[in-house]
């Protein structure tokens, strides 16, 4: 295996003093994303409000790679909090800032804090795929049966 591929970051002025995201164990595949709110001001998500929470940074993935923008198990299991569009996509062109759409499906408030890890995001390759039109499809067992049809 060869070493770490090397992604550029900028951290904006409102991320200034907030840690890069880092890897907590050394077998980890997300980094973990934290909330670049201003100290005076954390955020409330009431249950079943969902909200856009700024990182501070902004990514130069390199071609062929995508960033996912994905929940943390302990904020979705111990209160409900998850990404709403999980997993978000970042591209390799997209040159703005991360941000993390957060959801409240709990059923309490849940208070969120400047430099609080609210997200995991993993760097996986992307394979293009060139689209072919065909009158029919190859026969399967399973066939067109969709969700539950393969039991519970």
């Amino acid at each position: 295996m060869s070493g770490p591929i090397k992604v550029d970051v900028v951290q904006l002025p409102h991320a200034e003093g907030l840690p890069l995201p880092c890897y907590q164990s050394s077998q980890a595949a997300g980094l973990d994303l934290v909330a670049a709110i201003p100290e005076q001001a954390p955020l409330v998500l009431v249950a079943g409000q969902h909200a856009m929470v700024p990182t501070g940074l902004i990514i130069a993935l390199p071609d062929g790679f995508e960033a996912q923008v994905r929940p943390r198990s302990g904020l979705a299991v111990k209160h409900g909090v998850t990404v709403l569009n999980s997993p978000g996509t970042v591209d390799a062109d997209y040159r703005g800032e991360i941000n993390v759409l957060l959801v409240n499906l709990g059923t309490a408030s849940f208070t969120i804090r400047r430099g609080e890890r609210i997200a995991q995001m993993v760097v996986a390759p992307v394979t293009r795929i060139e689209l072919a039109r065909a009158v029919s499809l190859s026969v399967t067992t399973r066939g067109s049966g969709g969700f539950g049809s393969t039991g519970r």
